[in-house]
């Protein structure tokens, strides 16, 4: 494809001012990990297939990818990423997985200067690029392009505001277009459809839907021996630390309505456990660690501060109501699906951006509610507590509900992953349609 003048002269210089910055990028602290490689790509193999995943997110994307494509012959693969938490999960979960004629490689991608692009892209020489989510580039895709190798947008998403930074060069875009989007909205295929035209845009599920578990097994929860009969128990989880104050508020709320309350305090990072002790000591409210108890039932007003890894969702199978953390400040929201597996509808602040892709009707059909303020949370959790005081409720309608919800928007992965296989074998897809 030819591309406009115009249009080369400002790579050039968008190759320049790479040429530039590249020094100074050393002294950033996550870019120096791996600065050598990142710099020039001269490592990077041959591979069939090149997968970029930005992050650590992207990376399991990856790895669903991988596990589910069918081939007749060998196929080598590369994961490129831009993170150290990335690269760290290609390497240990990906890059040792056993899959017939599959082999796996891993690496930083190089600074998208055009030039080093150019190199690395005649170099790599894949059938196929796929790039997860957002990740467009103009040295990366314009070196694509230039090599004639076929690309896709995969579990793509793009958000306004970002639709409009990329149209300040409408015609750029256009030029240097994957040849695929499987766009995981229909908002967000509207979007790339401006950008790169609606003829190579489809919808697809999120490939996260498919990576929920909905089997679960709470016959056996060993929390039950700490929780008293007859207490109400709600979860503050995954709390953040920006929000603490707004959570000290609400602990404090919840306990002068209702007294009897036992609470499990889930900070998201344990080294904000100290900070708690300190604080729930100066309010004066009954505590215990986790790592503490000793097979018996706290008294009723406790909060039970969770020190211990890997206990979040069996205290959610025993809660009767919810909060989910990282979403009364802008932090994006902590998980808040887990919850409405076990037939809870969790309560969650207005931040929830990193979660934004299981869609409103979540809230439409009462599955999950979110709330402006604190004050919304802790009169929400009261509620919901009030609600199951004296009552055997019964969970398993929401749990139904919450499992058919995610259960009727999987299928992402193998729609991609049959994509993937037809361009790679264009002969055999068109063999399949014609029968």
């Amino acid at each position: 494809m030819k591309i406009p003048h115009k249009i080369l002269l400002a790579l050039k210089l968008y190759d320049t001012l790479w040429r530039v910055c590249i020094p100074l990028l050393r002294l950033n602290s996550r870019l120096k990990d791996g600065y050598d490689s990142r710099c020039t790509g001269d490592k990077l193999k041959p591979a069939d297939i090149w997968i970029h995943a930005a992050s650590a997110g992207e990376a399991y994307l990856a790895l669903s990818l991988i596990e589910n494509i069918h081939s007749a012959g060998p196929i080598h693969f590369l994961v490129t990423t831009n993170t150290r938490q990335g690269l760290d999960i290609i390497k240990k979960a990906i890059e040792p997985k056993k899959i017939n004629q599959i082999t796996i490689k891993s690496a930083y991608i190089p600074f998208d200067r055009p030039n080093v692009m150019d190199k690395v892209v005649h170099h790599i020489d894949p059938k196929l690029m796929i790039l997860l989510e957002t990740e467009i580039w103009p040295g990366l895709l314009f070196a694509l392009k230039k090599n004639l190798i076929k690309t896709i947008i995969i579990n793509g998403r793009v958000t306004p505001k970002s639709l409009k930074g990329y149209m300040r060069w409408p015609s750029l875009w256009k030029t240097l277009c994957p040849d695929k989007i499987l766009a995981i909205s229909r908002d967000d295929a509207n979007r790339f459809a401006t950008l790169f035209g609606s003829q190579k845009v489809q919808t697809m599920s999120n490939i996260k839907f498919d990576q929920l578990q909905t089997v679960i097994n709470v016959t056996d929860n060993h929390l039950k021996a700490y929780i008293p009969d007859h207490a109400p128990f709600l979860v503050l989880g995954s709390v953040r630390q920006p929000e603490e104050k707004q959570i000290e508020n609400i602990i404090q709320n919840i306990l002068s309505n209702l007294p009897e309350t036992v609470i499990g305090l889930f900070p998201r990072h344990m080294h904000r456990i100290k900070y708690w002790e300190q604080t729930l000591h100066r309010l004066n409210i009954n505590y215990k660690r986790r790592s503490d108890l000793n097979r018996k039932p706290v008294a009723k007003g406790t909060i039970i501060l969770w020190d211990t890894f890997g206990e979040l969702n069996p205290a959610y199978a025993l809660a009767k109501a919810v909060f989910v953390g990282g979403s009364l400040v802008p932090l994006g929201g902590q998980n808040f699906l887990e919850p409405m597996i076990y037939g809870i509808t969790p309560i969650i602040g207005p931040f929830w951006e990193n979660f934004a892709w299981v869609g409103d009707d979540i809230f439409n059909q009462g599955l999950a509610v979110k709330v402006n303020n604190w004050q919304s949370v802790a009169s929400g959790l009261i509620h919901r507590l009030r609600q199951t005081i004296g009552q055997t409720e019964t969970v398993a309608q929401r749990q139904t509900a919450a499992i058919r919800y995610i259960e009727e928007r999987k299928g992402g992965t193998l729609q991609a992953c049959r994509l993937i296989e037809n361009l790679l074998n264009p002969k055999s897809a068109n063999e399949q349609s014609l029968n």
